[in-house]
């Protein structure tokens, strides 16, 4: 099933900056093969669901397994059944 959704990670506890940990995640998001659109508030994507589920998973699986101790991410999943949602027919 193909999706869009929208993605922000929030490291919490990791100090003044997180610059780090939210490139590292932007880094994994970029890694997962997503078609991507960063903004200054998270990441657009679009791909499968499955895939995109399982980018969210790597992001928390690696940025804790690198030191980051809590992790709060928002999801805005989006899919339909009336056609195939795409970023570029999200666009104004």
């Amino acid at each position: 099933m193909k999706a869009t959704a929208e993605i922000q990670a929030i490291p919490i506890g990791a100090g003044v900056s997180v610059r780090r940990e939210v490139q590292r995640a932007h880094e994994l998001l970029q890694q997962s093969g997503l078609i991507l659109e960063t903004h200054a508030s998270g990441t657009d994507v679009e791909g499968d669901l499955s895939q995109i589920l399982h980018a969210v998973e790597r992001v928390h699986a690696v940025l804790h397994a690198e030191g980051t101790v809590r992790l709060l991410t928002v999801v805005k999943l989006e899919t339909r059944t009336d056609k195939v949602p795409t970023l570029a027919g999200k666009r104004l």
